[in-house]
């Protein structure tokens, strides 16, 4: 007698498949955090089969992303940091950071996040894993510098935008974006293409 074949894909009905897998990632994250949770355990969470997952979420970045209602998805937004010439990625990754947060409902989550990981081992570890993971690491790798520079870049980064919208220190709170790139950008850059 041959075993029943287990049926693939979007589930037969009317269910939201995508908010399910959300769900369920949000689950698996919460439990397991950024680096142990996989694509097959969110998907066995969901009751569906991984190849789905894969079909509304490109990676495992791109699910924590929209599980955690990020604006923005690494995958999406390393290659345009990274793409163009090296003596200007300060000025690109200021500049389009200070981009994404400016939208009022793209830094909601962000700053809900943040605040999250302050006050909450379990979400600091997370948020730890995956900043260290799906970004500062592809970050070193891609432009070979040591992890530490890219680690201080990135406190930098951090630091601005808690002063920015979360302390609302001004005038820092209400400067222009060109403003702050200018400003900021040569230390960014200084730490991640260091002078020979």
């Amino acid at each position: 007698m041959t075993e029943p074949v287990k049926a693939r894909g979007r589930r037969p009905g009317t269910s939201d498949t995508r908010a399910e897998i959300l769900s369920a990632a949000r689950r698996v994250f919460a439990e397991k955090g950024f680096d142990k949770a996989t694509v097959r355990g969110i998907a066995r969470e969901a009751s569906v089969d991984p190849a789905l997952v894969h079909h509304y979420f490109s990676s495992k970045e791109g699910i924590f992303a929209a599980a955690m209602r990020l604006p923005v998805d690494p995958g999406t937004l390393l290659p345009q940091v990274l793409e163009g010439p090296r003596e200007e990625i300060g000025q690109r990754l200021v500049r389009t950071l200070l981009t994404v947060v400016a939208d009022p409902q793209a830094r909601e989550p962000v700053i809900a996040l943040l605040r999250s990981a302050v006050t909450n081992d379990q979400a600091m570890a997370m948020l730890r894993e995956f900043f260290t993971n799906a970004i500062l690491y592809r970050v070193a790798v891609a432009l070979d510098v040591p992890r530490l520079r890219v680690e201080a870049a990135f406190s930098q980064m951090f630091g601005l935008i808690m002063v920015r919208y979360v302390i609302r220190m001004e005038p820092l709170a209400s400067a222009d974006v060109e403003e702050l790139v200018e400003l900021v950008a040569p230390t960014i850059q200084r730490y991640l293409v260091p002078q020979q």
